[in-house]
């Protein structure tokens, strides 16, 4: 939980006070009545201890996990501190008499679900100075790669995708190198750059993620990007932002790093990215008629794919035809066309590599298993793509299906997004199936509101029990279309 918790020590204590029943209560409320007996019988508390642990242990056993441990060489200094801490009370129990030698032992059990905090803040020095010299190794690699453009991307949402579809159509003319997956924290990058970044790289696609101000700049900072793109601001992570203005401004850190001659690519469609001040040279793109650079139009979108037009830099018109689905899918890609563009790929190849897109796992990702269609948007977390994936659903005929555990880390506004989810939801779907009854039941609010049928919703604990139900509707011989909207980790 605390590597899922990014190593933030506030973030695992909000966890802890969240989830205090299930992982302290449950586990330690037994080990008082134990110290009791301690002070009767001393072997017959150490015989209880010991059923208790394996009681424990039995109920407690590691299940199988979304995302498992990754035992990282952190992680190993952890555990190995971990060990050091509790080696306290067992040394300083060993010279006490019985009944106390117990109530020290109980005490260090009490404490281990803050021992992990404890060691993480005495091995904090070590991280520092450990991820310095990779920092360091980083901008010493990137350096000594001469004529090496870099890219930077960041939005609140949409980054990911906009990654992949830049990387596969400046492909067509450069070697491209981008930083894979949801790497997109600094030691994310890091990581990226010292291992796969290599002297016939001409181009670094680097995605720039951030949950507090600051972090952006930080990035910003190791790769020095001369060309950015912001796909979109809106309330992700505001629980950490604490307001709209300090997103922005984060995500305007990209802008701000570029360097005279550098370029921002920024999506007009988004009101606050439109609005938005810079002093370096912008360059607009937009699914609507807004006056911009790069604009789509003529677009068409169904569950077969989309097709849209984009006057080039040339003045020449042409059209664009891709296998994906959605409309925000057709933002991305014309931000990355603006960009390909910019930089000399030649328009008939831009066309081609359109064409050949393929989906970005877990973002609209149309999949077909036992029959049913499946829109895999299970890393998609924010309200308007939310919406988005709701419009997609729509265009399919046949039962529609949502499965959703609704949206997190919206701070105020999480309840609200959440109801308003399920107000379109009620609009759209012929079943619901929400995941976890304690973080959706904003959404169940919403589809009431729309006068949803309470018999066309199921509350699942699992999304294995969520597919077990979907197993068991009764579509009246209609393909079921399952969307798949968010995936929150174990943590949640």
């Amino acid at each position: 939980m605390f590597q899922l918790n990014s190593y933030s020590s506030w973030t695992h204590l909000k966890w802890l006070r969240a989830n205090f029943s299930r992982a302290y209560i449950m586990r330690h409320i037994l080990i008082l009545p134990i110290i009791g007996v301690a002070f009767l019988n001393f072997y017959t508390a150490v015989i209880l201890s010991s059923l208790l642990f394996l009681v424990q242990s039995f109920f407690n056993r590691p299940r199988k996990a979304k995302k498992p441990l990754v035992y990282t060489n952190r992680v190993k200094r952890m555990v190995s501190t971990n060990i050091l801490i509790l080696t306290i009370p067992i040394l300083l129990s060993c010279s006490l008499q019985s009944p106390y030698r117990v109530i020290v032992l109980a005490l260090g059990v009490l404490c281990t679900p803050l021992m992990v905090l404890l060691s993480n803040i005495i091995n904090t020095p070590i991280e520092k100075g450990i991820n310095r010299g990779y920092i360091k190794d980083a901008k010493k690699i990137l350096k000594g790669i001469d004529r090496l453009i870099v890219i930077g991307i960041t939005g609140s949402y949409g980054k990911t995708s906009t990654k992949y579809f830049l990387n596969k159509i400046l492909s067509s003319k450069y070697n491209v190198l981008m930083t894979p997956e949801s790497y997109n924290t600094p030691m994310g990058v890091v990581k990226t750059i010292r291992t796969n970044l290599k002297p016939f790289h001409e181009i670094f696609i680097c995605e720039m993620g951030a949950k507090y101000t600051g972090e952006i700049k930080e990035i910003c900072d190791i790769v020095n990007p001369k060309y950015g793109i912001i796909t979109s601001i809106g309330p992700q992570h505001l629980e950490t932002f604490k307001s709209i203005e300090n997103i922005i401004k984060t995500k305007f850190e990209l802008a701000d790093a570029l360097p005279d001659d550098g370029v921002i690519f920024l999506n007009h469609e988004n009101d606050l990215i439109r609005n938005a001040a810079t002093n370096k040279k912008r360059i607009s793109y937009a699914i609507s008629p807004r006056g911009c650079a790069y604009e789509a139009k003529n677009i068409h979108v169904s569950n077969n794919g989309s097709a849209f037009d984009v006057i080039l830099s040339g003045g020449r018109e042409y059209h664009f035809e891709t296998k994906l689905i959605g409309v925000h899918n057709v933002e991305n890609i014309l931000g990355s066309i603006a960009a390909a563009d910019y930089l000399g790929v030649d328009a008939d190849n831009i066309a081609m590599s359109v064409r050949r897109l393929e989906s970005v796992p877990h973002r609209l990702q149309l999949l077909n298993r036992r029959g049913m269609a499946i829109i895999d948007d299970a890393f998609n977390s924010n309200i308007n793509g939310a919406k988005m994936a709701l419009d997609v659903l729509n265009t399919f005929t046949g039962f529609k299906i949502l499965v959703t555990p609704g949206m997190v880390e919206l701070g105020n506004l999480q309840d609200s997004c959440n109801r308003e989810f399920g107000v379109k939801a009620a609009e759209i779907c012929d079943y619901v199936i929400l995941v976890g009854a304690k973080q959706t039941g904003s959404i169940l609010e919403g589809l009431k509101s729309g006068n949803y049928p309470e018999e066309k919703v199921f509350i699942a604990e699992t999304i294995e029990e969520a597919f077990g139900k979907i197993e068991s509707i009764n579509s009246k011989e209609f393909q079921k279309v399952v969307l798949l909207e968010n995936d929150l980790p174990d943590n949640y």
